[in-house]
């Protein structure tokens, strides 16, 4: 049995029967055998429960809000942006139906067609990490059963009411048909890996930290029959601050982009990069500004910075920041943590080879780095094995995408914060951050599969 639990109150908000592997093993079963019919149903059928489901999101919003701030430690804030995007990748997966298009292929050969059909994977499964629990479950599982495929999804731990068991009661109520959707809460060390080795799912997506990220690539190439991977895993977004940014603007971006859910956001902003000419305007504006946030119980629609997800992650919170004092860098705000409500932390005098600045922080702590010139900035910015989203601010906005380009990242913002997500949009990162992109178009491409079919007309002739 497990206890879900508010990571504010501490308050016990459901308890959940663990699933085993005979557990596992029955809801991929259950997958495969719906999925045959679920694939041959009319693009009509399949986009008919999406928007079924989206009106029912819009009817629950609230109550889908409420248990994201109690279950995640979601500000209001925080949960309505997650509801936003949990809605609008419903809308978007409802045209996937009608977007799953074939093609003539030309052929220099008489008598002959060539055709590629656009089919469904089959079976999919989706492990989906804790901090933004609904959308990053949702915005797989919405797009694979929109195309004709069926899902398996196991949720974090310590979110399966936001993460799964709430996402399918929607579908339950929209009319999906049973065995489509199937939620099962275990312990890692149960099903951790046999939900990737199971023969059943074509797909695995995955979101979350690059170490489990590899591990689960691994075993989906050593699985008796091989399958592909979604992986968006770690991050360590840089925010470059130009010499003729407009601070202000700047300023308000990077709080937002730092503090936004505690930082605990694979996109947060984990290393704000100044140039020297701006750099302590820009620490005492940004100071100033991190000063009027006010932290506490997430569900007060005036806190900005809620509660930690749960007491591992505060204690790794805690040694990181006694570790940058440790380091040099200076500490300009701070506190000690109510509960598992940490303060905002500010250090300056940050270098690029500190472990605050080259660790992936997912809290309330913001690194700032001076660089002396634009060149030096993205040298900075670059020197990280993760490459997610990134940001960078200029009053000239095409310096601002010529720099862009520049970054390693398969994101990069203009004037705008460094977490950003549309339906329609490829999401998704370069070197250590993930394989694949999510959303739109590509998320379409990579929930199905090319089947090349030929067909001779007249009678062929053969060589022998």
């Amino acid at each position: 049995m497990r206890v879900d639990t508010n990571p504010y109150s501490g308050v016990t908000l459901a308890e959940t029967i663990m699933a085993n592997q005979s557990d596992l093993d029955e809801a991929y079963h259950a997958a495969a055998k719906a999925q045959v019919s679920w694939s041959d149903r009319l693009p009509a059928e399949r986009a008919a429960v999406m928007f079924c489901s989206a009106a029912i999101m819009e009817a629950r919003h609230s109550e889908i809000v409420d248990w994201l701030v109690r279950e995640s430690g979601s500000t209001r804030v925080k949960a309505e942006l997650e509801w936003q995007f949990v809605h609008a990748v419903t809308l978007e997966a409802a045209s996937f139906p009608h977007r799953m298009e074939g093609k003539i292929l030309p052929l220099d050969e008489a008598g002959k067609e060539s055709r590629a059909y656009r089919q469904p994977l089959g079976v999919i499964g989706v492990i989906s990490p804790w901090n933004f629990p609904m959308y990053l479950s949702h915005r797989s599982i919405a797009p694979a059963l929109a195309l004709g495929n069926a899902v398996v999804v196991k949720p974090a731990e310590d979110t399966p009411v936001t993460g799964g068991l709430l996402v399918a009661k929607i579908y339950e109520e929209a009319g999906l048909p049973p065995g489509l959707l199937n939620v099962v809460i275990g312990p890692i060390s149960e099903i951790g890996d046999p939900f990737t080795l199971h023969p059943i799912p074509r797909l695995i997506s995955f979101t979350g930290s690059t170490r489990v990220g590899r591990h689960i690539g691994t075993l989906a190439m050593q699985a008796p029959q091989l399958k592909r991977v979604a992986l968006e895993l770690g991050g360590n977004a840089p925010l470059v601050v130009l010499d003729d940014a407009d601070l202000e603007h700047a300023v308000r971006s990077a709080v937002v982009g730092r503090f936004l859910h505690q930082g605990q956001i694979c996109m947060s902003t984990n290393r704000i990069i100044v140039d020297a000419s701006i750099y302590d305007e820009f620490v005492d504006r940004f100071t100033a500004h991190v000063k009027t946030l006010k932290y506490g119980d997430p569900n007060d629609p005036s806190v900005s910075i809620g509660p930690i997800i749960n007491e591992k992650q505060l204690l790794g919170h805690l040694a990181r920041i006694e570790r940058a004092r440790k380091e040099g860098a200076r500490e300009l705000l701070g506190g000690v943590p109510d509960r598992q409500v940490l303060p905002p932390h500010v250090f300056t005098g940050v270098t690029n080879d500190m472990a605050i600045a080259q660790d992936e922080i997912f809290g309330p702590i913001a690194p700032i780095i001076k660089v002396k010139d634009e060149e030096e900035a993205l040298r900075i910015a670059n020197q990280t094995e993760y490459g997610l989203s990134s940001a960078v601010f200029t009053r000239d906005r095409e310096r601002g995408v010529k720099f862009a380009l520049r970054f390693e990242a398969g994101m990069t913002h203009v004037n705008d914060h460094t977490v950003d997500d549309t339906p329609t949009g490829p999401f998704g990162g370069e070197k250590n951050s993930g394989i694949g992109r999510f959303g739109g178009e590509w998320i379409l491409r990579e929930f199905t599969r090319d089947h090349w079919v030929t067909v001779r007309r007249p009678d062929g002739l053969y060589p022998f």
